[in-house]
């Protein structure tokens, strides 16, 4: 395994280039099966996750290609339809294939995906959608195991507890382009990934409107074509980064930072005295280390994504005042807590709300990250940290960040990857 050395760091500068979307790649690259022809797929990062993902598509007979950061898929050997436990074990997103295979195949087995453990993350929107579209499901063994002879366009509600899902969001859209007749999800989540997503499908000769918003309309079609298509780049990867900058006293260019897909977090970062400025295809983030606490509450697109919970937590540690963090997707995921309670943060947990007065500094220690964003909040604690900060549980930030520690180190953080 893998560990992260990192000293204290002066204020990050320069500039930073943000790399494609893991969470929009995966379902993007789960969409291939759905026609015999080939597909390329551009600015895919190679992180873990999505390395998985195809080599999942392999074993199902598809051939994939790399070449830098474009993927090519030509799937018209492709007759597989259960998906291998060994890999779908280490990624929760693996669930998007269930349409994808179902839609093609008539049937697909998937076993109950894994990935970061924060907490429960139910999917019986995933089941509710596809068995509103015909399908019938079983759990045999703990995998899921789906069929149908012919799926049918209805409505489908995907309102969950906790909001919207993207993932099946994506499962039903993809199962739908070749479903007979329409289909109309309701309750649809609208994050960034989803319209990538479903810009790609269009791409291919899906008939789709609605997407972006909480109402998308499918027309079923007899089939799909290859296409070519560019993945959107990472606004969580981005915001880690402008987090990093923040903490740090710094001044980056984000190249390729969205706007649009962040205004939540540039929100909470102006409030919060940090400086931020749009330049040609991306945002300058400057600061002058004052930073003053903000309260913080999670929730679906447009609202503050979860995914950057815990990393503006850390920067909560070191701002002036109290600060309340409510996490209202995952209310379990403040694994992190505990780690950044050790580097002298004042975190309290209550209920799904953690309650962090800001502290003057924090003082490095040995830390162990149990998931991908949790890690990345540990690295940019440990970058303002005195003394040095030893990070565990690298792999699992490796699922989601590329070169993230090269990235970094170019902005001139002191971190140091090195085999434990």
């Amino acid at each position: 395994m893998d560990i992260f050395l990192i000293e204290h760091s002066g204020p990050l500068s320069g500039s930073v280039e943000i790399s494609g979307a893991k969470n929009a790649a995966l379902p993007v690259l789960a969409a291939c099966l759905l026609t015999d022809d080939e597909s390329v797929i551009e600015h895919v990062p190679r992180v873990t996750d999505v390395v998985t993902m195809t080599e999942i598509l392999q074993v199902l007979g598809v051939t994939v290609g790399w070449d830098d950061e474009t993927v090519t898929v030509r799937p018209d050997q492709f007759t597989g339809w259960t998906a291998p436990y060994e890999l779908v074990s280490l990624m929760r997103a693996s669930v998007c294939l269930l349409g994808p295979l179902l839609a093609r195949q008539g049937r697909a087995r998937v076993p109950m995906p894994g990935g970061c453990v924060i907490g429960q993350r139910p999917i019986e929107l995933h089941l509710k959608g596809l068995e509103a579209l015909g399908a019938t499901i079983t759990v045999e063994h703990g995998d899921i195991v789906a069929r149908a002879e012919r799926l049918r366009g209805t409505t489908v509600q995907l309102d969950g507890a906790h909001g919207s899902s993207v993932l099946a969001t994506a499962n039903v859209m993809m199962a739908a382009t070749l479903a007979d007749g329409e289909t109309v999800i309701e309750h649809a989540a609208r994050e960034p990934e989803v319209v990538d997503l479903a810009n790609c499908l269009t791409a291919m000769g899906a008939k789709m409107t609605g997407h972006g918003s909480s109402l998308i309309r499918i027309e079923g079609v007899s089939r799909l074509h290859g296409t070519r298509h560019r993945i959107i780049p990472d606004r969580v990867e981005a915001g880690t980064l402008m987090i990093a900058a923040a903490m740090s006293r710094g001044a980056v260019n984000v190249h390729g930072a969205v706007a649009e897909h962040l205004g939540a977090v540039v929100e909470k970062l102006r409030e919060a005295h940090v400086k931020i400025e749009p330049l040609d295809g991306g945002l300058r983030v400057q600061s002058d280390g004052n930073l003053n606490a903000v309260d913080v509450t999670t929730l679906p697109f447009p609202g503050f994504p979860t995914d950057l919970q815990a990393q503006i937590t850390a920067m909560m540690t070191i701002s002036q005042g109290v600060s309340l963090l409510t996490e209202k997707i995952y209310p379990e995921r403040f694994m992190h807590v505990a780690e950044l309670s050790r580097m002298g943060a004042q975190i309290t947990r209550e209920g799904a709300t953690a309650v962090v007065k800001g502290v003057e500094r924090l003082s490095g220690a040995p830390v162990v990250a149990s998931d991908l964003r949790g890690a990345a909040a540990l690295a940019l604690a440990g970058l303002v940290a005195d003394n040095h900060t030893e990070l565990h549980g690298v792999e699992h930030l490796d699922r989601g960040y590329e070169r993230f520690e090269q990235k970094l180190t170019r902005l001139g953080a002191s971190i140091r990857r090195v085999r434990s």
